[in-house]
């Protein structure tokens, strides 16, 4: 069986190297598909077919229309990283205005495993809503993977996207009993 992995990646710094993100999990054994907030999407858009030969499949910024067809196959887990202080706290509080957010927000209300790995600074972290809305993703059940077993937030204009802990981050979601 194949295991479909959404990738779902924020307007966060780590966002410009998510080819990487797409290949560990690729090589933890992930069919990755590839879901993108609109800021992220304009990062890659000189790019984006770079995306596509990578994971072979269309990276998704926007709802489809209704009368489309998803271009996507079912999804086995959803990983939401990296996920933005803006995309936390719209998520936390249940507002779902991109298919980022939307997706994973429902599939989580559906028996999908979700995990969702941050990527802020340490005074984004201090606005009181952050801790609000990681408490009510873990309460609907999202794994959060913030602080010392996740990404802990760094010293404002201090943080390094490139160093950001994929690795982490897809194992979160990968069987126990699965030897890496």
């Amino acid at each position: 069986m194949t295991r479909v992995l959404y990738l779902i990646a924020c307007a966060a710094g780590p966002a410009e190297f998510v080819d990487d993100g797409v290949r560990v999990a690729q090589a933890d054994g992930w069919d990755v598909c590839l879901i993108l907030t609109p800021s992220a999407a304009a990062w890659w858009e000189p790019r984006m077919e770079e995306l596509v030969e990578l994971t072979g499949h269309p990276v998704r910024s926007q709802y489809k229309l209704p009368w489309e067809k998803d271009a996507l196959p079912k999804a086995t887990a959803m990983l939401v990283a990296p996920m933005s202080c803006t995309t936390l706290n719209k998520w936390g509080a249940g507002i779902a205005d991109t298919v980022a957010i939307g997706i994973p927000s429902e599939a989580v209300h559906m028996g999908v495993p979700v995990a969702a790995m941050p990527y802020f600074n340490q005074a984004q972290a201090a606005q009181p809503a952050v801790a609000r809305s990681v408490a009510a993703l873990r309460e609907q059940g999202v794994q959060v993977l913030y602080g010392p077993d996740g990404y802990t937030p760094h010293p404002p204009k201090r943080g390094h996207p490139r160093a950001f802990p994929w690795e982490r981050a897809v194992a979160a979601l990968s069987p126990s009993d699965q030897v890496p």
